[in-house]
């Protein structure tokens, strides 16, 4: 199952809020092959596919693709604002690597 820190909790209210034309949007994460390290993440606020697996806290929504649902299990979503960066990461412990971005990720053998 995929948690969500304080952080990412706030920040994704703020942006579900600004798109309040539609009630059901939520963050809809999955994976693709793609990326320096292999897979690479895929973010986008929309409505959830008939195959996510839907989590809801505090009344913000995130949907995990089928696809994803395996690569996925485990993480932490966290948003970060810094100098340098800032945006939603996926604190991930079935990647054996990522890239130095963060954005894409080498599964553990066996994930």
């Amino acid at each position: 199952m995929l948690t969500l820190t304080p952080n990412a909790i706030k920040q994704l209210s703020l942006i579900l809020v600004e798109r309040s034309t539609e009630p059901t949007l939520g963050l809809r994460l999955d994976v693709d092959k793609g990326g320096c390290a292999g897979f690479q993440y895929v973010m986008q606020v929309t409505l959830p596919q008939a195959d996510d697996t839907v989590i809801e806290t505090e009344n913000v929504r995130v949907f995990v693709s089928s696809r994803g649902q395996q690569l996925l299990s485990g993480c932490q979503l966290d948003y970060m604002d810094s100098l340098n960066d800032s945006g939603f990461r996926i604190d991930n412990p079935n990647a054996e690597r990522s890239c130095g971005c963060g954005t894409s990720f080498e599964p553990k053998s066996g994930s």
